[in-house]
């Protein structure tokens, strides 16, 4: 009869599930987040006005844009870098590095500016046409149904742009923690 000492029987404990959640709940995490971001386009849209003295929502225009971009990149950054925005929260999903670890101030800074590869590619491509507003939507919004679904070609189910930034979303369950 052997016995085994008590530090062997115990196994490690099983680290956070690197699996990356469904795609479906993935994409109603990201139109929530897309609903939230209404308030702050409304909060830094009225602050920008307000400083500068903007009476013409078509004055101005550039500069306010520039000011949303850092505005979405302090938010975004903040919040993945403490692991979830708070749409992420409601759908059970955490940002994470490649090895399952919090993200770094600058990894989630590059993770902001490779995530814009949901829109960049069809606004740069529809530029030099002068097309409607509905038919750039259309393009825009083909192109972010391409880009969720190749995340299917990712082996682990990732959206191409964390790939890229070395990041991946995974299940989060606060309660088990």
């Amino acid at each position: 009869m052997s016995v085994r000492p008590a530090a062997a029987t115990t196994a490690p404990p099983p680290g956070p599930s690197l699996q990356a959640p469904a795609l479906a709940r993935r994409m109603a995490c990201w139109l929530y987040e897309g609903m939230l971001m209404f308030g702050v386009v409304f909060i830094a849209g009225y602050l920008f006005g307000t400083l500068s003295q903007t009476r013409n929502a078509m004055d101005n225009r550039h500069p306010l844009q520039a000011f949303l971009f850092v505005v979405f990149g302090i938010y975004f950054t903040w919040f993945w870098a403490k692991g979830q925005t708070l749409a992420m929260k409601t759908w059970h999903i955490r940002v994470v590095d490649a090895a399952g670890r919090p993200l770094t101030q600058p990894r989630a800074l590059g993770r902001y500016v490779l995530s814009w590869l949901w829109f960049l590619p069809p606004l740069v491509a529809v530029a030099p046409f002068s097309l409607p507003a509905a038919e750039i939507a259309v393009v825009v919004l083909g192109w972010v149904a391409v880009w969720a679904l190749l995340s299917r070609f990712h082996p682990q189910r990732q959206f191409w742009h964390d790939a890229l930034a070395g990041t991946r979303l995974v299940h989060f369950d606060s309660a088990k923690r």
